[in-house]
This record gives C-alpha cells, sequence and structure tokens, in this order.
C-alpha cells in the first residue's frame, strides 16, 4: 500500500511564501500582532496552519499542528513570546522547503588552460644541446644560476633533466565553493562580489588583500598577506583593488584548510580572467604542479626555468628503446616522458609517463646485470668433478651430523654441485631462514670441491662470525683429514706467515676468514670455491678482489636475510637463486612479546626463571656507549646495571664492537660454555652466535632496529629443545613503530618481514647502504614497482640473447657505458 503523495515544491512555495511574507512584515511592526485587510496576524497563522498541504511526513503534521495551537493564543504572549513563537515558525517553514528542494548535482567549473610555455616537443628553445653540455652554457641559465644549481650536483643538461620532482600540487583538482575539502589542494573559479586591501592594524609591514567571491552553490573569502613595507603604501593597495574588479571572474589555487568560518585557502594563487571563459596565462593556476628539492639560494621559480629551458632538447634526444619493443609493451616515447613528468597535465599523464622512466632505470639495471653475469660465464672455471670413491669425503660428514639433511637441504645442494660441475664458474645465491641449516650445506660443498683436488675459502662478515665458523668446523674436519685455518684482521703476525705460506703450496685445505682474506698477500694454490656468508654486508667489488685470487673459482653466496625478490632481482641479478625453505625437525617456536620500557622487571624476572632451568639469556643494545643526542640505554651502562643491581647472583658477560677479537672470543666462549649466564650485546650477535642453550632474547630500545634485523636476532634463540623468548622492549607512543613491532610479533616468516620492512624503511635501510651494491635509482620504486622490474628483467633477457654487447643497440650500450663511468666517478668520491 503506497503512503500519501509527497506535496510538489510548486505547491508548497504556494503555500509557505505568504506564511513566511506575513512573519517578515510582523516581525518589522515590533510584533503587535498586525491588523489585515481580514484578520490580524495570529487568527491568520491559526487559519493557514490549521490546513497544511497534503503529502506532509507525520512528525512534520504535529510540529504545524502545535504551531496553529500556540499562535491562537498569540494575543495574549508577552513580546519575548511572541518574538520566539514567529522565529520557530520561520524555521520550521524554512526546514520543510529545505527537505522538498529538488537537489541537483552541480558539475565542476570549467577552466581553459593556455599553452604552457615553451616546453612544447616542438617548441622552439635551444636545439644543440647534448646531455653532456654544461649548463652555464645553455642560453636562459647563465654562470650564476648554474653555479647554485652545482650546489645540488646539478652540473650539465642531463642532470638538470633528471632532477625528477619529489612531489606534486594538485591543482588541477577543479572543484565548486561548496565541495572545498580541508587538507587538499584545489582550484575554483568563481565572480568577485568585494574586495578589499588594507594594512594590518597590529603590523605596519603587513599588507591584506581579502576578497568576497562567489559561485552557483555558494560564497567564501579568500585572504593573502604580502609581508613588506611597499606594500603597506596607499597607492599599492588601491592598485590591488583595481585588479580585482566587483564582478570579474578569477581563478583561485591553493590548500584548502579549515577556519572557525568554515573552509578557506592557505596563501592562495589569484588570477583574474580576462572573461569567464577566457583561458588561465599562469603556469601554477588549474595544473598540475612539480615540487623539486632545492638548496640554499636557489628558487623553485629559478629551478623551473632552468629545466624548461633545457626540456625541448631533452625531447629530441634519440629514445634508447626499441621502437617495436616501445610498442609491444605500451610505454610513451622517452621524450615524451621526460616532459610529461616535470609537467604533467594531470594525475594519469603523470602515471604514464613515470612508468616509461621507471622501466628505463630497471633496463639499465637489468642488462648491467646480465652482462655481468655473461662475462661470468664466458670465464673458464675447473669444473670441481668428484674423482672416483670422492664422494666419500662429503658423504662420511653427512653421517657425522646428528641429524639427516632435510629435502630443501638435499635439493639446494644438488643444485650447488651441478653448478660446481659445469666448465663455467658458478654464481649462486642461497637464502634462507634463520636457523635452516645453510652453513651444513655449504660445508658439503666446500668438501666437494676440496675431494676434487681444490681448496675452499669460508668468508664471514665479522671476527665473531668467522671464529665461530671455524670452531664449528674444527669440531668437524679432523675427523676427515681435512686441514682448516682462521684468518682475520686479529690473527697475530708470526701466525699469519705459517698460515699463508701454507695457504700458498697447499697444505690449508679450507680457509676461514672475513675481509682479511681480501688482502694482496693472500694467495691460494688451487682455489675452487668460495663462500660467502651475509652476502649483503659485501659490496661487489669486494667480492670481485676475492674471486680474481683464483683461476675464476665458483662462487657461492649466503644470506639469512630473506631478500624480497624485487630487491634480490636488482642487487643479485647476476647470480641464480636457490631458497632453503624448510626448517630442520625439532626447532620451537619462539614466544615474541612487546614491553614497555617501564615492564623492564617481568623481562628481568623471566630470564631469572629461565636460567634456574639451566638457560641462558642475551640482552641486546643498539648503541656501545652513551649518546649525548639520543636517550638510549648503552650495553655498557646496562650490563653494570645487571651484573651489580639485577643479577648479582650471575655472571653477565659484555659484548660489543670496539672490543678487541680475543677480547669478543672470550666473552662468546663463557656464554656458550655457561660461565656467564647472561650476555649484554650490541647487534654483532646478529649474524651467527650459535649457542642451543640461549632460550630468551630481550631486546632494548626495539624500534631503533629494522624488522629483518630484529627477526635475525629473534633467530638466535630457539636452537634447543626449550621453550623460548623474546621480548621486544620500546620506548615513546609512535604509532608506526608500535605497528612494525606487532608484524613481527605475529609473523615468524623471514619473507613476510622483510616485505614489510622494504615497504617501511626502503632498500637502503634494509641491506646497509654503504656497501650493499644497491642501484642508483632516481625514480623507480623497489618496493612499489614490483611488475615494471619484472618487464625490465624479461626485455633485458630478450635484448642480450640477440645482441649481447648491445653492438646493434648503440642509445641503450651508450646510456649504459655513460651510467658505468658516472658510478666510476662517484665510486672515486667516495
Amino acid at each position: 500500500m503506497e503512503g500519501p503523495a509527497l506535496p510538489s515544491p510548486e505547491a508548497l512555495e504556494r503555500w509557505c511564501t505568504p506564511l513566511q511574507l506575513a512573519c517578515r512584515l510582523e516581525a518589522e511592526a515590533g510584533f503587535g500582532d498586525l491588523q489585515g485587510r481580514r484578520d490580524r496576524f495570529s487568527g491568520f497563522l491559526a487559519t493557514t496552519l490549521a490546513v497544511p498541504p497534503e503529502g506532509l511526513e507525520p512528525a512534520e503534521r504535529q510540529q504545524l499542528a502545535a504551531l496553529a495551537r500556540d499562535a491562537a493564543g498569540y494575543g495574549d504572549l508577552a513580546l519575548a513570546g511572541r518574538q520566539t513563537l514567529v522565529r520557530r515558525l520561520r524555521q520550521a517553514l524554512h526546514e520543510l522547503r529545505r527537505r522538498r528542494q529538488e537537489v541537483r548535482p552541480v558539475a565542476p567549473p570549467r577552466l581553459r588552460l593556455a599553452a604552457a610555455g615553451p616546453a612544447a616537443p616542438d617548441a622552439g628553445g635551444p636545439r644543440g644541446l647534448d646531455p653532456q653540455t654544461p649548463l652555464a652554457e645553455v642560453p636562459g641559465i647563465g654562470a650564476k644560476t648554474a653555479t647554485r644549481l652545482a650546489a645540488l650536483g646539478l652540473l650539465v643538461v642531463r642532470d638538470l633533466v633528471h632532477h625528477y620532482p619529489r612531489d606534486y600540487l594538485d591543482y588541477a583538482h577543479l572543484v565548486r565553493i561548496a565541495a572545498l575539502e580541508p587538507g587538499r589542494t584545489a582550484t575554483i573559479v568563481a565572480t568577485v562580489r568585494r574586495c578589499h586591501a588594507f594594512g594590518s592594524p597590529r603590523n605596519p609591514n603587513l599588507a591584506i588583500l581579502e576578497l568576497q567571491v562567489q559561485d552557483v552553490t555558494g560564497r567564501l573569502r579568500v585572504t593573502r598577506f604580502f609581508a613588506g613595507r611597499r606594500f603597506s603604501s596607499p597607492g599599492w593597495l588601491k592598485a590591488q583593488q583595481r585588479l580585482y574588479p566587483v564582478g570579474a571572474t578569477v581563478a583561485v589555487s591553493g590548500l584548502v584548510k579549515d577556519s572557525p568560518y568554515g573552509p578557506c585557502f592557505a596563501d592562495p594563487l589569484l588570477e583574474v580572467l580576462e572573461a569567464p571563459g577566457a583561458p588561465v596565462r599562469s603556469e601554477r593556476i588549474g595544473r598540475f604542479v612539480p615540487v623539486y628539492a632545492l638548496t640554499e639560494g636557489l628558487s623553485g621559480e629559478t629551478l623551473a626555468r632552468a629545466i624548461a629551458a633545457v626540456l625541448p632538447a631533452a625531447s629530441r634526444w634519440p629514445d634508447p628503446l626499441p621502437e617495436p619493443l616501445r610498442l609491444e609493451l605500451g610505454l610513451a616515447r622517452r621524450g615524451e616522458a621526460l616532459l610529461g613528468l616535470h609537467r604533467p597535465a594531470d594525475r594519469e599523464e603523470l602515471q604514464r609517463c613515470r612508468r616509461r622512466l621507471v622501466f628505463d632505470e630497471f633496463l639499465l639495471l637489468q642488462l648491467a646485470l646480465g652482462q655481468r653475469r655473461e662475462r661470468l660465464r664466458r670465464a673458464p672455471a675447473p669444473p670441481l668433478l668428484l674423482p672416483s670413491g670422492g664422494e666419500d669425503l662429503v658423504s662420511r660428514f653427512l653421517d657425522l651430523l646428528p641429524f639427516p639433511l632435510t629435502g630443501a637441504q638435499s635439493r639446494v645442494l644438488a643444485e650447488i654441485r651441478a653448478d660446481m660441475e659445469r666448465p663455467q664458474p658458478m654464481a649462486r645465491l642461497v637464502q634462507g631462514d634463520v636457523g635452516s641449516g645453510k652453513t651444513v650445506v655449504a660445508l658439503a660443498a666446500l668438501l666437494g670441491a676440496i675431494a676434487a683436488g681444490c681448496q675452499g675459502a669460508l668468508m664471514a662478515p665479522t671476527e665473531v662470525l668467522a671464529a665461530q665458523h671455524f670452531h664449528k668446523l674444527a669440531g668437524w674436519l679432523p675427523q676427515l683429514d681435512v686441514s682448516i685455518e682462521l684468518l682475520t684482521g686479529s690473527t697475530p703476525a708470526r701466525r699469519r706467515r705459517q698460515v699463508l705460506q701454507d695457504l700458498a703450496n697447499g697444505q690449508v685445505k679450507l680457509l676461514v676468514g672475513t675481509h682479511a682474506l681480501l688482502e694482496d698477500p693472500v694467495q691460494f694454490d688451487r682455489l675452487g670455491l668460495v663462500v660467502v656468508d651475509e652476502q649483503h654486508r659485501f659490496g661487489v667489488r669486494q667480492r670481485n678482489r676475492l674471486l680474481a685470487k683464483g683461476l675464476q673459482p665458483h662462487l657461492l653466496t649466503m644470506t639469512a636475510t630473506p631478500i624480497p625478490r624485487t630487491l634480490a632481482l636488482s642487487i643479485h641479478g647476476d647470480l641464480d637463486l636457490s631458497q632453503i625453505d624448510e626448517l630442520p625437525p625439532g626447532r620451537t617456536p619462539i614466544r615474541t612479546r612487546l614491553l614497555r620500557g617501564s615492564e623492564r622487571a617481568g623481562a628481568w624476572e623471566l630470564v631469572r626463571q629461565e636460567v634456574a632451568q639451566g638457560q641462558r639469556a642475551y640482552v641486546v643494545l643498539p648503541l656501545v656507549e652513551e649518546s649525548e643526542k639520543l636517550d638510549l640505554r648503552s650495553a655498557v651502562e646496562v650490563h653494570r646495571h645487571l651484573d651489580e643491581e639485577v643479577f648479582p647472583e650471575l655472571t653477565v658477560g659484555l659484548l660489543h664492537g670496539r672490543m678487541t677479537g680475543e677480547e669478543k672470543q672470550r666473552a662468546i666462549s663463557a656464554f656458550q660454555e655457561g660461565r656467564s649466564q647472561v650476555l649484554v650485546s650490541t647487534t654483532v650477535v646478529e649474524v651467527g652466535v650459535d649457542v642451543p642453550e640461549a632460550s630468551v632474547m630481550v631486546i632494548e630500545h626495539a624500534e631503533r632496529f629494522g624488522l629483518a634485523q630484529l627477526h635475525q636476532l629473534r633467530g638466535r634463540v630457539g636452537r634447543g629443545a626449550a621453550a623460548s623468548h623474546c621480548l621486544l622492549l620500546h620506548e615513546g607512543d609512535n604509532a608506526m613503530a608500535r605497528q612494525r613491532l606487532e608484524l613481527l610479533a605475529r609473523s615468524s616468516d623471514g619473507f613476510e618481514i622483510a616485505e614489510m620492512d622494504l615497504r617501511l624503511r626502503g632498500p637502503g635501510q634494509v641491506l646497509g647502504t654503504r656497501q650493499s651494491g644497491l642501484p642508483d635509482l632516481a625514480l623507480a620504486s623497489l618496493s612499489d614497482d614490483g611488475a615494471v622490474l619484472e618487464e625490465a628483467r624479461l626485455a633485458a633477457r630478450r635484448i642480450l640473447a640477440e645482441d649481447p654487447d648491445l653492438a646493434r643497440h648503440p642509445h641503450l650500450r651508450g646510456a649504459l657505458e655513460a651510467q658505468r663511468r658516472r658510478s666510476v666517478e662517484a665510486a672515486q668520491l667516495n
């Protein structure tokens, strides 16, 4: 059954208008119950309100009936009561009309943009500029501006063109006044209703321009401030008022903010249009405006003019990408992409142009890695074929282990062995989560090389880890009649001379060490396999120096830091990847909890309980000694506090990066053997220290560490049969830091944690910027542009398969050589 038909807006208007007119006349006459031609005001109200139009809501009819009853007694009311009744009636009529009005959506305003200056592809401008032209020689820039640009590292035209915007202001977002949203940039087109320019009554050096503007949806006050004595002169103020005459059409762009009077613009840009449909001449109003990194003495306008001076020439440089490949991938032309990135018409054009330039960065990276990989494969390497019966050495080693290899370990070992039997050098990266058993796989591979008549080298990033590897292997290898030595920066001179001599004449079969293995005096008799532990701690140059010491030895790198796929393709794209994705049986899950700094006492109580059961505990800190800038608890201070006040009945050890190698080894040995039950340490325990009895990891100031680093530290416990605990102590109220730590507490998947770490902190932080070999990416994001990286990798593979030396791709080859030159120059500067 249908309800009553709503009154039409026209019928409601005919009923409301006489009532509103009567209310206005009564108010103007002083609320004296005005006498009309037929009736008094009160009688007219009572009669009209008693017969409302058809189709009103029940609540609305009840409201009008109540007003009609009150109107019958209007003549008996005091003045204040009469005013209140008239006000209630006017509000009720206004609400009735507002609810029944047809709401028609108002289209956003239109704004024509004038041509954006000289940067169109077919525009004039200097045609003789090549990428290496010095900026001081560019017409329109000059020596003074070139000097300021040099402070940003911008020396030649190519540098300036590749100085990409760091952000954009979206003044192309055209809206009506009623649709303005605080916090967003926007542009409105409105009519000037009032203009007032005046000096500030509080500050004689501040002038204020205030416009009242209006469009079909509402009114807005637009205010601009001008600081400086010259703006306060009466002449200048009058001139400003003449610029914005009443009735003129004005375009206003800026960031919308909230005020007590509703939305308003913060420091807006203004331009009066010559006519309502005339184009806006400003290069910022109504456009997508780039924002650049600047330096002292260089304004945004000066930099934008300099870029505009070189863009026309840059847009005509040859496109290095073959045309068929560009069309197949749906990419913009390079010149068009450069223009679109610096002067995009809208967000869609910006994304399209950015995609092309990101693709170019990734393509050059993948071509460089592909060529390096190909050069490695062309070089001859000794195929490490096991002699008849030589398999026994590896088999005998595997028999010594207290457990069989997992399926993942066996699979990765088979991949390594297949590589080593080829006459091309192996270049493989083994990824495995904390505790997955990479060291056992690496040692089996090294024994395979030794069985084939070669020497092996195992290189670790720290002396602590190198010494641990050595002591662990020294327990196995003598049983297999394999000689092993340790060489680090702390090795005494006499011992070092003996080790180097034994190494050169082939008596030492396996050498374990740190960066000391890279030094020139270290010469092998016949180096067959190099294993590098924690690959991301070594740059490409260190790796190559080690490879140069043998007859092109095979190379196996290992990392316990799970590396997201995009990062692995970028940093290790010249390596084959193997993954140990299965943990050995018997590893106990680690319970991870977040604690505030004020809950430290609970952490110490858990440590006390675990030690009473024969377990041991780590306490890890981010700094070695007190810092004046950061209020962090240092290892030295915490060690003293725990040793003297918290655990006086226990032995508390100390391990940090400034101790000598011998001191570090003594501290670790005491902890491993149980002579100390608590070890206070900086992150030197992050990679490698293996103590099965350790069941508690307390990490102070956990918010200061990266997620992958925390996951590594957590992996130092849970290596025995006892249930293990990781307690993350954090300070402060940073919501993002807490969110990161909650992810760690929730997940034990190293790859999920590494992906999140990459998103939150960026690749330089994840890998350690200095030695990471991280590519120089100006625009591409390894966390956001994975799909484009995959496209570039496949394209690079196709190009190199048909043209390994890029002889048929001269522009690509030139771009790659220029990039290599810049890398070499940057390395020399550093």
